[in-house]
């Protein structure tokens, strides 16, 4: 088994790789995310098609009215 030194000393490395960690994390955070995300491909021709897509199947299953006949 492991003497204590050791594992005092391995338990310091683990405790400074998590501090380190965290503030990576934190760090690369400070933006909020979603406001990175929200409208990044809208421009992009295949997410239109895709909204289309989308549109035209949401329309198709719609009931259709008695009046519309």
């Amino acid at each position: 088994m492991l003497d204590e030194e050791a594992i005092e000393h391995r338990l310091a490395n683990l405790e400074r790789e998590v501090a380190a960690l965290k503030q990576k994390n934190n760090s690369s955070n400070s933006d909020n995310w979603l406001n990175k995300l929200i409208g990044s491909i809208s421009d992009e021709d295949a997410f239109l098609q895709a909204l289309e897509y989308g549109r035209s199947f949401r329309q198709s299953d719609r009931p259709v009215d008695e009046g519309d006949e």
